[in-house]
């Protein structure tokens, strides 16, 4: 089959192609930027890509064309596709009917912890040589790729997904996961989000719910027990087994929970014992909680605990989560993909208690459609507290990526310690002169952030140089 990708830089889209190509299906594509890296990526698994959406394109006669939910009506090649009622389908439909059929699915799905907890899962069943495929929002450090049909045959019938609750494309506004028919599905956590597409808790519930409904009576759900939002959603209606994990309130511990030691390790426990202890270098209570849900999930399919635990000691993070970037005169960059006020301030507080009383400085671009309708900017204070310096960026002029809001107001409750900027040298020069030896510089971004990272690094070098 020969399917042409519209919007096929985007992280999901990307993965799409890669498993297309490697399932032997001929790919081509177009987005309106095509450019390295994701461009780079997919020339080297031989997929070519077209720039831009012209309406030529049909010329190319494929099968199908895959869509994208960054295409909308309006889009020159998508009105001349239902002009001529050339055949279509969304990503997600056509990664459920064409990879995932007859998979053992394991679905991660929540608000925070996706592509971390994905990461961690298919981590886990490679070291125990269940060789799964893949698609994950993010590069694990463990794999170096983000998608993958199977390990060494391809031919494994495990699947780990990471399972967006952003709706599936113009045509289909119900959420992506409902097409991935999870036999595992993890409900990580579940808080307001994505307030360009819904309006409020209530209509997200509404979707994991849909997922819920979609998990075989075999199948099982793991659920973060301390969300009252996903006992809402239990509480519609569960045909499938069920383990909690983490807090659940007045309903107890849960299946499991874990036991906090001072230099990061934590006991795993599992209906009340002791299973082990997990040993590692990742920080955060975030992060603590995604790996009791993926040794859950990890369970599920057969691996025991134990070996699960010793797996996630060899778990090297994801890209873009607390990364480290450089290291110059004794001050340490970090980047990392929080952009949620909830993420920002677990992201904030696990490296807090890494650094003890080492200064941080938090380098913010809110970006996100959520963040940049405005919809969060009161929670930001709140969620910087634990930084000691914080330098917010927040493009004008109309542009895309341009906020509707005044960041500096949003920050003022911090007082002398924020400043907001609307030109990247401008934050990118603030942040050199304040930092001193011994400064933790955290930038926080689910996009580029204009390379921030490398160009703190450079002004770094230069302001030591000089000095």
């Amino acid at each position: 089959m020969h399917i042409h990708i519209l919007g096929i830089c985007g992280t999901f889209m990307g993965g799409l192609a890669v498993l297309a190509k490697q399932a032997g299906h001929r790919v081509t594509g177009c987005d309106a930027n095509v450019y390295p890296p994701m461009s780079t990526q997919l020339e080297a698994q031989g997929i070519e890509l077209i720039e831009g959406f012209g309406p030529e394109q049909i010329g190319l006669k494929p099968d199908l064309f895959v869509v994208g939910n960054v295409v909308s009506r309006g889009n020159p090649l998508m009105e001349e596709i239902l002009n001529r009622g050339l055949p279509y389908t969304s990503g997600p439909q056509w990664i459920g009917e064409h990879i995932l059929q007859g998979k053992w699915v394991l679905a991660v799905a929540g608000t925070h912890g996706k592509t971390t907890t994905s990461s961690m899962l298919a981590w886990i069943l490679e070291d125990a040589g269940y060789a799964p495929g893949f698609l994950i929002g993010g590069v694990p450090m463990n794999f170096g790729i983000s998608a993958r049909l199977g390990g060494k045959d391809a031919d494994s019938p495990f699947f780990v997904i990471e399972a967006d609750e952003y709706d599936t494309a113009f045509f289909d506004k119900r959420s992506k996961f409902v097409h991935y028919h999870a036999k595992t599905a993890i409900l990580n956590n579940l808080e307001y989000d994505h307030a360009d597409i819904f309006p409020d808790l209530a209509a997200i519930e509404t979707q994991f719910h849909h997922l819920v409904r979609t998990v075989p009576g075999v199948g099982r759900l793991v659920l973060n027990g301390g969300e009252q939002s996903l006992r809402r959603v239990i509480a519609r209606g569960c045909w499938s087994e069920a383990e909690w994990f983490g807090g659940a309130g007045d309903q107890g511990p849960g299946d499991w929970s874990l036991g906090e030691h001072a230099d990061g390790s934590f006991d795993v426990i599992f209906q009340g014992k002791c299973a082990g202890t997990v040993h590692w270098s990742l920080t955060g209570a975030h992060n603590r909680m995604n790996a009791l849900a993926a040794i859950a999930a990890a369970r599920h399919v057969g691996v025991p605990v134990a070996q699960a635990i010793a797996a996630l000691g060899q778990f090297g993070n994801v890209k873009r989560r607390m990364e480290l970037r450089g290291t110059v005169n004794g001050i340490v960059v970090y980047d990392d993909f929080a952009h949620h006020p909830t993420a920002i301030a677990t992201t904030v507080a696990g490296l807090r208690k890494k650094v003890g009383a080492a200064r941080i400085l938090a380098v913010l671009e809110p970006r996100s459609n959520t963040m940049k309708l405005g919809t969060m900017k009161d929670a930001l204070p709140a969620s910087l507290a634990d930084a000691d310096l914080v330098f917010g960026y927040g493009a004008k002029g109309g542009g895309k990526d341009a906020l509707g809001w005044d960041l500096g107001a949003a920050l003022a409750p911090l007082g002398a310690r924020a400043q907001a900027f609307d030109a990247l040298d401008a934050l990118v020069a603030s942040v050199a002169q304040a930092a001193r030896p011994g400064d933790q510089i955290l930038a926080m971004s689910n996009g580029g952030f204009g390379g921030v990272h490398q160009k703190i690094l450079d002004a770094l070098n230069v302001a030591g140089a000089q000095k």
